[in-house]
């Protein structure tokens, strides 16, 4: 048996997809608070099991039985660190055979880098399921290609303008689709225990090539502008963007320009066994559309 959490949400959602075309749905089982929310994949034979990273007890419960638990992470990061903890000891006490935990790429492990918001939680729960004696692996996510629109604005090619205060910080971009399908086939194949895969691209690309990509793609100039981080929070402020969205693209730019998600890999077009979705294609299909 295995079990998706996260299957109401974007990752979660893929990866259960991918996996209904290498197993059957009877070997499959997602988690959610809501039943709801993931009720098409129980119209096609996926079991759901109700359980919330906040209910210790609501977990043991939905983890019985399952060999392999693909855990993505939470995403409320003010409470992450004490929902992982729950899932850890959880998936222990049930009896949990496989942890595939979704982690990001960094260049080190130390929890003072300039990302910590974001890192601390990853590298403790790493440490917490190698700790705790489950067989696991750990997929190192790089960015998603799928967050360029909310880095940059969906109205880029109004403004002609990709303004971020990245400098010249590279990212190794990767499609939440490709990542998803490689979990899919890890967890549907074997020979993965105890190992650590970066997902992430073959390719780094910074800001300033994602404004020459689009001039192309659009056929008018797009020029990228690195605005000091004082200028980007006031520019922001000023059109009404929530203060916790400033925070947290101010602290991934931040990120960015110190060169943390910068670390190409063929990793996953490895295991994929083809080429990952392309930056181009992506901002083509995203932004100039047909």
């Amino acid at each position: 048996m295995i079990l998706i959490t996260g299957a109401s949400g974007h990752l979660g959602a893929a990866v259960v997809n991918e996996l209904l075309n290498r197993v059957e749905a009877s070997q499959l089982a997602v988690l959610s608070r809501n039943a709801e929310k993931v009720n098409k994949f129980k119209e096609l034979g996926v079991e759901v099991r109700q359980g919330d990273y906040d209910d210790y007890d609501s977990l043991v419960k939905a983890f019985k039985g399952v060999d392999s638990l693909y855990f993505v992470s939470g995403n409320d990061i003010a409470s992450r660190m004490q929902q992982h903890e729950n899932v850890v000891k959880a998936a222990k006490e049930a009896g949990v055979k496989h942890i595939v935990y979704t982690s990001f790429q960094r260049q080190t492990d130390e929890l003072d880098s300039i990302i910590q918001f974001v890192a601390e939680s990853h590298i403790k729960t790493e440490d917490l399921i190698k700790e705790s004696g489950i067989p696991y692996t750990i997929l190192k996510h790089g960015l998603y290609l799928e967050v360029l629109p909310l880095f940059i604005g969906d109205n880029v090619l109004e403004t002609q303008t990709v303004f971020l205060p990245a400098d010249e910080g590279k990212v190794s971009f990767a499609s939440r689709a490709d990542m998803a399908q490689g979990a899919a086939i890890i967890l549907s194949t074997s020979g993965h225990e105890g190992k650590t895969y970066e997902f992430g691209g073959e390719v780094s690309y910074g800001m300033k090539d994602v404004a020459e990509i689009l001039s192309t793609l659009y056929g008018k100039d797009i020029s990228y502008v690195s605005p000091t981080i004082e200028d980007f929070i006031n520019a922001l402020s000023e059109v009404g963007v929530p203060q916790g969205a400033i925070d947290v693209t101010v602290g991934f730019s931040q990120g960015i320009a110190a060169g943390e998600f910068d670390q190409p890999t063929n990793t996953l077009k490895d295991i994929l066994g083809h080429e990952l979705l392309s930056l181009s294609t992506f901002l083509e299909a995203t932004f100039i559309g047909e």
